[in-house]
């Protein structure tokens, strides 16, 4: 049987010892030889190879293989050459386009630009818009691993080209014309030979479009007008217009048209720069056609809207930026609520973002009443993420701007309400983050209380985000307010209440003279009349106090009343001490009843019988509400309702309650007008009363106002309260700092930079402002730096440089030893009345003058009022300006006192400490005051024609004598010897000035004849140098603030292993951007493995550490492991802050110290199952607080639950969910009353 497999023959023989059939090869037989097909019961001799050793032959030798066989291969059929096919290339995809640059403002033509287009880019490598979306799980949230989409106002082409210029070659500069090592090189500079005008050998496509821009041709001109045109005798150049002629050339063209457009370009771009981002707009008119230019409105209101809303509607139907700042009640909601229906009708999407959590639940009820389509993200709660309009606090959105939501596509309006929050310490920075990182096309709504500076932090956002905003203030008041105090303290005196400050806002002395009057006649002693503040008394006189109050407040119809109070303790003994007082009606009660039974039926049962829960009910009966961070958030809410229908007719409340949804009462009244900001004790700010104190009024219930401050000690002084209630409000100032989550959420992202976001932080606004100004004067001084050539002079050119640096050391060094000299009291004592100086500044040089008086200005620096002789009828400049410059070099040598020509004149002028070189030995006898005033008298106009008195003329010709007499200059006090100085280091100071001085003599420039020509020439050159390197020095990275703190935290993050040297961030840097709050510590616990190890319920106590933050509270009792736990907390803070220390951070207080542990055992039984009328009787922190560190840390175990699946730890992760899963319960977790 002959079978073929894989090339090769083989037929089949008989075993004849079993009858099986093997494969052997097949042979070919020679003539008629018989190979045998069966083989004995022995087998056959092995005569012919196998079947394994013909396969490995076939494997081994390939060279067998009938494929190689010749008469086999491939053959090859000759075919016709075409060369022309060599030309011919397939065109590869489009990789650039042509962008038009245009001016932002104007729309004029300043270029065009190649960039690059984005085919295959996605989240996680583009800070496009136009990359495809990601999956459907990130779109609102986004993720730690997407890029950002680029920010507003930074162009990603010109990072990269910044960078790439770092590594830039200049051929002429950085290549060596000589070898190492050798003495001579090769140069063609003495070469011999012409060289044409250097032309562009390249026109690119920039070029050739320039000169062919579409705005310089009229295609559609008659052909008459064409035919004129052509027969015009120009050169090729009608009125700035390029006109083209078949015989030009391209390069022709291309030359004389890039001329024009650089110079149209700096033309528009110096304009930019003049321009303001700022533009404040006039509501003193009234909008009369508003109708006829919006008349269909995306929101009507059933109300005439005043004039600021008005201006406010127009620039939002021109998508432009607003930035709207009004009182308390003034209705700056309507702004945002038209922003709101312009999205649902353009079908985009609008973000409102609040400072805190609760006002975003309170607007998002008030919202979905209104538009319905609302939804609500915070840190615990996600409602209807797909709505056209999404409420959150600021630290939502930053977070989603960092993870690249696909949300921020779709968003057409921002709107940042409570911008003054920005003032906080603590969060202010997340409103710069937020309004750094938005991108170009979301425009941008500010909502504010009053505040003087509007204009200045709109123009700082308009020129971060190349966009104009308008500014848009009112001052008008809906309801005018009147202030009030009141000194009564029982009911016989609850008559006394004194207007100070009317509703016209002027301060009314007789009503605080009847106040001080009021407290003298019940105090037989003189301490309750002063200026020491309001102090508090006995419980029992409080209380009599607050009745007396409510009463009054009830008589006259002044009810309901919010009670400012500035301490949580405070307000709950008001609060008790009244719960027996009664301002309800039967009808009241029973509505309040069931609102309140109704809001709690959600509570498990024993919830409902904590005992704050029965506590406020009890209080809500009467009328009486209390609302502080103490109070759980339900019942917080059902105060705010209740307080809404006016149900609430007494509310003690802390400042928090000012921010907030329109919640007027009829009258405020402030339990004292001290507090503590967390560092001292300090009377309200401008800004702090004027918020609290709008709540008083009701738009369309009250004509005015009652504002109420309590003296239940001594009565405030008047320039004090003045100052308070008419002063300026509290300027928005930055609170911009770094953090290691900035850094680390911009570092992943190679095109943004830190340095990037501190220029464009507010903090740096000044600076950042006169950037296009300093670049025109730097390229300005760098044509005339580059034209500075060395003195040719023999004997200067060897040590001028060397003595003037010297003369300048020696002058600043004298400088700071006079300051410090002339503060002592040896000195002081010396510089009387009639002292003779000599003075030197950048104003006067080597100048006599004589002592008068001498004061402290408002920086405790001591200021000298001298007498000094001037060329007549001139007045010598005086020292007024803010930024004063350095004291001009002299040379040393040229110690000659400055004589007026004659005949000369006096004048009066003020020098600092600093400014006087010489305490001389002499002093004249001089008549200060008169002289004084003689001088001041005659620069009145009508006494300028007076002749000066005596004591004027002979101080002037005593001085004029001592000049004459003396024109190489007087001796000088002994700082040792005359003002018996014995300050070890001074002394060596003064010796080390004294050898300087010795040392001018050995200079060779000295002896040039033309020295003093050569010394100024060498003084204007070293100017222009110094402000060529200042304005270098300002225009770089180096001159930000902040930038020292940025290499210190980025050398942490190294030595920590969070980036690499290259600056790129490593794992741990990632799962440090998925943590909200510590993320060095949180990420250092997860790979350190201490949490893995513990519980989940010991890892929910030990983690409350970061989120919770009273001080003083009691001492929780701690199981081992959290012992344990907590020493490795302790243990890894005290790592981080000795590396901080290391690298030069300056850190204020312990960083340990930031991580507090009171609540651990609160913590870990509330995880275990505890209820919480049990684990509130653990501690003596207040049920409010631990609800919301309860309700943070579950935030917190959210991220370290994203952080664990990063590293692919699933212990971890599994720990962490159920940790998260424990803590959510009960009235912790219950729904807010605003969502239901």
């Amino acid at each position: 049987m002959d079978v073929q497999s894989l090339g090769v023959d083989f037929e089949l023989a008989e075993v004849g010892c079993h009858g099986a059939f093997i494969p052997v090869p097949k042979r070919k037989c020679d003539g008629d030889q018989v190979i045998p097909r069966k083989t004995l019961p022995v087998g056959l001799p092995p005569i012919l190879p196998s079947w394994d050793e013909e396969l490995e032959k076939f494997l081994t030798c390939i060279d067998h293989v009938p494929i190689h066989d010749l008469t086999n291969a491939q053959r090859f059929w000759p075919r016709e050459p075409h060369p022309e096919n060599l030309y011919h290339a397939e065109v590869s995809g489009v990789q650039t386009t042509i962008q038009v640059d245009r001016n932002p403002t104007t729309g004029q033509l300043l270029g065009y630009k190649e960039e690059y287009l984005e085919s295959t880019t996605e989240g996680r490598t583009s800070l496009s818009l136009r990359r495809p979306p990601g999956p459907a799980s990130q779109d609102v949230r986004g993720s730690s691993a997407n890029f950002p989409f680029l920010p507003g106002g930074m162009e990603e082409v010109d990072t990269i080209l910044s960078k790439e210029k770092e590594n830039f070659l200049h051929f002429e500069k950085d290549l060596l014309s000589v070898a190492p090592g050798l003495k001579e090189g090769m140069t063609f500079d003495d070469l011999d030979m012409t060289s044409r005008p250097e032309e562009p050998s390249v026109v690119s496509l920039a070029d050739l479009m320039s000169a062919a821009d579409l705005d310089e041709f009229n295609f559609g001109e008659e052909e008459d007008k064409k035919e004129s045109k052509e027969n015009d005798t120009g050169q090729g150049q009608i009125q700035g217009h390029v006109i083209l002629e078949e015989e030009e050339s391209l390069e022709t063209l291309v030359k004389i048209d890039n001329e024009s457009l650089s110079e149209r370009a700096y033309k528009v771009t110096s304009e930019e720069r003049r321009e303001e981002w700022a533009i404040k707009v006039d509501i003193d008119h009234p909008v009369t056609d508003f109708h006829d230019r919006i008349p269909d409105m995306a929101y009507k209101y059933p109300f005439e809207l005043d004039v600021f809303q008005k201006q406010a509607i127009l620039h939002l139907e021109n998508h432009e930026s607003v930035f709207v700042a009004a009182h308390t009640s003034a209705g700056k909601t309507v702004v945002a609520e038209y922003a709101i229906a312009l999205s649902l009708k353009h079908m985009t999407r609008t973000v409102y973002t609040s400072p805190i959590k609760a006002l975003s639940n309170q607007k998002y009820r008030e919202f979905k009443q209104t538009f319905g389509e609302v939804g609500l993200i915070t840190g615990d709660v996600q409602i209807n993420q797909t709505a056209s309009c999404l409420i959150m606090t600021t630290e939502i959105l930053r977070s989603m701007l960092y993870n690249g939501s696909d949300v921020i596509r779709d968003l057409e309006w921002v709107i940042f309400d409570e911008v003054h929050y920005i003032n906080d310490a603590e969060r202010g920075v997340v409103w710069e983050e937020v309004l750094i990182m938005l991108p170009q096309h979301v425009n941008i709504i500010l909502l504010s209380a009053t505040v003087p500076n509007t204009l200045e932090f709109a123009d700082w956002i308009g020129r971060t985000k190349k966009k104009k905003i308008f500014v848009i203030s009112t001052l008008k008041r809906p309801v005018p307010l009147e202030h009030h105090l009141y000194t009564g303290t029982s009911g016989k005196t609850s008559s006394e209440l004194f207007l100070i400050v009317d509703e016209k806002k002027n301060f009314l002395t007789s009503g605080y003279n009847k106040a001080l009057d009021a407290k003298k006649e019940r105090s037989k002693s003189a301490q309750g009349f002063g200026p020491k503040g309001t102090r508090g008394g006995h419980p029992n006189q409080d209380k009599n106090v607050w009745i007396s109050v409510i009463d009054m407040l009830k008589k006259k119809d002044k009810l309901p009343a919010v009670a400012f109070t500035f301490s949580k303790r405070k307000i709950d003994e008001n609060a008790l001490n009244l719960q027996n007082k009664d301002l309800t009606t039967a009808s009241e009660k029973s509505e309040i009843h069931i609102f309140f039974r109704t809001a709690i039926k959600k509570l498990k049962p024993p919830d409902q019988k904590l005992p704050q829960v029965l506590q406020m009910e009890t209080l809500l009966q009467n009328g009486i509400g209390v609302h502080h961070s103490g109070i759980l958030p339900i019942l917080k809410e059902v105060v705010e309702m209740l307080f809404q229908r006016a149900l609430v007719k007494i509310l003690f409340a802390t400042e928090t309650f000012a921010m907030g949804v329109n919640m007027p009462a009829r009258t405020v009244v402030f339990d004292s007008i001290r507090k503590h900001d967390g560092t001292c004790f300090r009377d309200l700010l401008p800004g702090e009363y004027i918020q609290m104190a709008g709540r008083a009024g009701r738009r369309g219930l009250d004509s005015t106002g009652t504002v109420i401050i309590m003296c239940k000690g001594d009565v405030p002084e008047m320039s004090d309260l003045h100052k308070m209630m008419l002063g300026k409000p509290t300027k928005l100032e930055s609170q911009f700092r770094l953090t290691y989550s900035m850094i680390l959420n911009l570092l992943r992202v190679e095109q943004l930079r830190v340095e990037d976001m501190m220029k464009r932080s507010f903090s740096e606004f000044h600076q950042q402002k006169d950037v296009h100004k300093h670049k025109v004067t730097l390229d300005q001084l760098h044509s005339q730096v580059s034209r500075i050539r060395p003195i040719e002079c023999y004997l200067c050119s060897v040590d001028l440089e060397k003595y003037y640096d010297t003369c300048r050391d020696y002058q600043c060094l004298k400088s700071k030893l006079q300051e410090v000299v002339l503060s002592h009291p040896a000195a002081i004592k010396a510089l009387t009345a009639g002292r003779v100086i000599v003075i030197s500044n950048s104003f006067h040089s080597n100048q006599l003058g004589i002592v008068l008086t001498s004061t402290m200005a408002a920086n405790n620096e001591r200021v000298f009022t001298c007498l000094v002789l001037c060329d007549k009828n001139k007045s010598v400049k005086v020292q007024s300006e803010e930024r004063q410059e350095e004291a001009e070099v002299t040379p040393v040598t040229d110690r000659d006192l400055y004589l007026p020509a004659a005949p000369c004149g006096h004048d009066l002028i003020q020098v600092k400490a600093k400014d006087v070189s010489t305490v001389t030995v002499k002093s004249i006898r001089v008549e200060a005051t008169k002289i004084i005033d003689d001088i001041k008298k005659r620069q009145m106009t009508r006494f300028k024609d007076d002749p000066p008195g005596k004591s004027v003329t002979a101080a002037s010709q005593e001085l004029s004598r001592l000049i004459e007499s003396n024109i190489h200059g007087l001796p000088g006090l002994d700082p040792v010897k005359d003002l018996h100085l014995r300050d070890i280091d001074l002394v060596e100071q003064f010796r080390s000035l004294q050898l300087i001085e010795e040392s001018f003599g050995s200079y060779q420039c000295i002896n040039c004849p033309h020295f003093s020509d050569h010394f100024e020439e060498h003084k204007r050159n070293t100017k222009l140098k110094d402000e060529h390197k200042r304005l270098k020095f300002l225009l770089s990275d180096e001159s930000l603030s902040l930038l020292p703190e940025y290499q210190q935290r980025v050398q942490v993050l190294k030595h920590l292993n969070y980036i690499d040297e290259n600056n790129a961030v490593q794992l741990k840097g990632r799962v440090a951007c998925e943590i909200s709050n510590h993320e060095i510590m949180i990420t250092e616990l997860v790979f350190e493995n201490v949490l893995t190890e513990l519980h989940p319920t010991e890892i929910a106590a030990l983690l409350s550490c970061v989120v919770f933050e009273q001080k003083n509270c009691s001492e929780p009792k701690l199981a081992p492991e959290l012992v344990k736990g907590k020493e490795s907390i302790l243990s890894i803070a005290r790592q981080i802050s000795g590396l901080q220390r290391q690298y030069g951070m300056n850190l204020v207080g312990d960083y340990e110290d930031e991580f507090k542990f009171g609540l651990m055992e609160v913590v870990f039984e509330w995880a275990r199952g505890l209820p919480f009328a049990e684990i509130t009787g653990l501690t003596d922190v207040q049920e409010g607080i631990i609800v919301r560190c309860i309700q943070r840390l579950h935030e917190t175990l959210r991220d370290v639950r994203n952080a664990a699946r990063i590293i692919g730890d699933p212990v971890l992760y599994r720990k962490m969910e159920e940790a998260s899963l424990m803590i959510k319960r009960d009235i912790v977790f219950a729904a807010s009353l605003y969502t239901q």
